[in-house]
């Protein structure tokens, strides 16, 4: 299994821990700071999904015209394992 530690960029949410496990499948997510019940949603949908699938689903998505969002930020933290 292996964790990464991701610093958002321009969002509510202030650091994101991910730990995938050796088949590329999201073990666990969880989210310092932002909307606490939507973060706590995504992550929860996210889990046991494989990476590819939850950047796909998740890459591109705005929040309030700030160009990206918690789960673009998730997309773009699961890029690095990718």
């Amino acid at each position: 299994m292996k964790t990464i530690e991701y610093l958002p960029v321009g969002v509510c949410s202030r650091h994101i821990r991910i730990s995938v496990e050796d088949d590329g499948t999201v073990a666990e997510i969880a989210f310092t700071g932002g909307c606490h019940g939507n973060t706590q949603g995504v992550a929860a949908l996210a889990k046991g999904m494989p990476i590819g699938e939850v950047i796909a689903r998740l890459k591109g998505i705005d929040c309030k015209g700030k160009g990206t969002s918690c789960p673009d930020q998730l997309a773009k933290a699961l890029e690095t394992l990718a």
